[in-house]
């Protein structure tokens, strides 16, 4: 190849260099020498001739210590023959002090000849702003990640919020409807006899009155209490219905025992006193119980095991208060 044309080539591959924004540079692995210098790539990090001279034999001390070795091994895994390309992306360090990000694509070019694997020719282009750009979508990603596990907290409390009573933590009166309507089906099912508990708080709207909603709020709370204490875990189903008013649920039980179960829990809160306020006033409470039972081999709905059950609860009532009334289906 003659000189000009050697020459034209040389001018057209530096056109199309500085065109897609690249750096050629080429070391000699053999002796270390670097043969041609990435000068593009120092200039852009602020670097003067001279002082590219002195920093090229020491080219590793421009490099972020987490990138070293990074760099080193995807040399070695290109002269063993585990990539076909030596391909890195890494950091340098600018005259300013500050971390650029640049790439490094390069192969080894001496395959053929006597003393293979010393021509190491390559190119260097800067990534800065596209790693940024990765970096604050990393950081947008990670920010998505926390808003979706807040939402997932959120979501949850909300759900709980959404089945349970603010005041007692019981289940409210829709998730009480769902659940024992499921009781109702498992019950049809197998042949279980299953009780429904209607408790209503004797003479409450005369405390509340009296003390004020605070107060009524502490012995819906107190009485609250002992239900969910009484219940069998995993078993029964206990819930504020409204007011002063609860629901318990007791699958596989039957009449009887439903009526030993409300008798229990009656005698209890009548045993107890409620600090309705902070100055030590303590009020005695009661109940009044309506019980209702659904028998094996009978059809019947949980929305009419409760009014049979509230209907018992009034009947309760009209004994006098502080007593259990109950009522099967017919």
């Amino acid at each position: 190849m003659r000189d000009d044309e050697a020459n034209l080539n040389k001018d057209r591959l530096a056109l199309a260099l500085e065109a897609a924004g690249l750096d050629l540079w080429e070391n000699d692995l053999v002796t270390g020498a670097v043969t041609r210098k990435a000068t593009k790539t120092f200039a852009e990090l602020g670097f003067t001739e001279e002082e590219i001279a002195s920093a090229v034999p020491d080219i590793y001390g421009l490099f972020h210590p987490d990138d070293v070795d990074t760099v080193r091994q995807a040399v070695a895994d290109h002269l063993a023959g585990v990539t076909p390309q030596y391909r890195c992306e890494f950091r340098l360090r600018s005259k300013q002090g500050e971390w650029v990000w640049f790439a490094n694509y390069g192969r080894i070019m001496d395959t053929h000849t006597a003393t293979p694997g010393r021509r190491l020719i390559g190119v260097t282009f800067n990534i800065d702003d596209r790693k940024r750009r990765e970096d604050e979508i990393a950081q947008i990603n990670q920010q998505l990640v926390e808003q979706n596990r807040l939402l997932q907290q959120l979501n949850a409390t909300l759900e709980l919020l959404a089945a349970k009573d603010s005041l007692t933590g019981l289940c409210n009166r829709r998730t009480l409807m769902e659940l024992g309507a499921n009781e109702c089906k498992r019950a049809e099912r197998f042949g279980h006899p299953l009780s429904v508990l209607v408790v209503d708080i004797d003479f409450f709207k005369a405390v509340n009155d009296a003390w004020g909603h605070f107060s009524g709020d502490r012995m819906i709370c107190a009485v609250a209490n002992v239900c969910a204490a009484r219940r069998r875990s995993g078993v029964d189903i206990v819930a504020r219905f409204g007011g002063e008013e609860f629901v318990i649920v007791l699958p596989e039980t039957d009449s009887a025992s439903a009526l030993r179960a409300a008798e229990a829990l009656r005698a209890e809160v009548a045993s107890m006193s409620v600090p309705v306020n902070d100055e030590g006033v303590h009020l005695s409470v009661t109940v009044s119980i309506g019980v209702s039972t659904g028998l094996p081999g009978r059809e019947y709905s949980f929305e009419a095991l409760v009014n049979r059950a509230d209907h018992a609860l009034y009947q309760a009532k009209g004994t006098g208060r502080n007593t259990v009334y109950c009522a099967d289906l017919p």
